[in-house]
């Protein structure tokens, strides 16, 4: 080992950096910098493998590659469709472990930039921690604010938490709530962001990796429970600091803010099947039933209180439109992933929905 804790010599960890772009050439530019800037780490080695899902940007990013002398390091692909934050990092993943099998793959949004030491911090602390399979960063904004969180899984009480939003209810549900903030040392969470994500390759090897099925959000959540179940752990790394704009790429913002977006189909879709693999078609009913009745109260406060604009627009009528308590939804599809070639596929499919 180095001094800085990674491996040298022959033994020089492999990581592969996978950047899904969807309209954020600029953006994506300015992440390869970052990145380019963490090689020269002693005793790390690190690439690249940047998708471009159907925007357009490729030629935009192409050109700087070129301009950058970035071709030895940097792969490039153009999707023939936007199928997804999944499917694009698949494609990723697939090109990545055609050139090798690497120790390591970070899983990396092209609206961020890695601070010096991001990934290094990340690729230490899985060499010194052989039984945790995954491990995110912390993330800041892009005037230098820290966003120290992290996450749980959603259960039916954050669901509550959240339809409600009211600060009694969150007092006492906060075992529950989503979003946890983070202290300054390294802390064993469910799930991290996958604006800035490492995983171990033993757990794509294990679990597969993303769930294509999911077109956008859920997809983390999935994952890292998969990972769970695998035997595999997820933390939190305070040392490794990424700056994330945020909703650059997918143009939706939080549910929380002065004035929340009405949400996507696709949104609707993902947790519908999240809450069906993970409780089961008869609970994950009950979880939307509670849920839309926690918006409407919530909601009702919000009129009360002269706040209805602060409420998601449309949110229970989508809920609803999208939910499995509805026959016609509750064709849950069966785990669409990529599976590192020489790997037992059967061991990577995920459990059928429960009934």
């Amino acid at each position: 080992m180095s001094d800085s804790g990674v491996m040298s010599g022959a033994g020089v960890p492999d990581v592969a950096v996978i950047i899904v772009s969807y309209k954020s050439a600029r953006l994506t530019i300015d992440a390869l910098r970052s990145v380019a800037a963490e090689r020269a780490t002693p005793g790390l080695s690190i690439r690249a493998v940047v998708v471009d899902n159907a925007s357009g940007d490729m030629p935009e990013i192409a050109q700087a590659v070129a301009a950058n002398h970035w071709d030895s390091w940097v792969a490039l692909i153009a999707a023939p469709r936007n199928g997804g934050f999944a499917y694009g990092n698949n494609l990723a993943l697939e090109r990545a472990y055609a050139h090798a099998r690497p120790d390591y793959v970070y899983f990396l949004n092209p609206d961020t930039q890695v601070r010096t030491g991001a990934i290094v911090s990340l690729v230490r602390f899985l060499e010194q921690r052989p039984e945790v399979g995954i491990a995110g960063s912390t993330l800041e904004g892009h005037d230098g604010s820290d966003w120290p969180i992290a996450f749980r899984f959603p259960t039916l009480f954050s669901e509550i938490d959240t339809g409600l939003s009211f600060w009694l209810v969150t007092r006492v549900l906060h075992r529950w709530s989503v979003a946890v903030p983070m202290e300054s040392v390294p802390q064993r969470v469910d799930w991290v962001a996958g604006a800035s994500m490492m995983v171990r390759a033993a757990v794509l090897e294990a679990i597969g990796s993303l769930d294509e099925n999911y077109f956008l959000y859920f997809e983390e959540p999935d994952f890292c429970y998969r990972a769970v179940r695998a035997g595999f752990s997820t933390w939190y790394v305070p040392a490794s600091r990424v700056m994330h704009i945020g909703g650059q790429s997918t143009k939706v913002q939080s549910m929380i803010g002065p004035r929340p977006e009405r949400l996507p189909h696709w949104w609707f879709e993902s947790r519908r099947r999240y809450f069906v693999l993970r409780f089961g078609t008869v609970r994950a009913m009950l979880i939307d039933v509670v849920a839309a009745l926690a918006v409407a109260a919530g909601l009702l406060k919000r009129i009360l209180l002269g706040r209805r604009r602060t409420a998601v627009s449309h949110y229970i009528r989508d809920l609803l439109r999208h939910s499995v308590l509805w026959p016609a939804n509750r064709d849950i599809p069966p785990l669409r992933t990529f599976v590192p070639t020489g790997v037992d596929q059967a061991s990577t499919l995920s459990p059928k929905p429960r009934p």
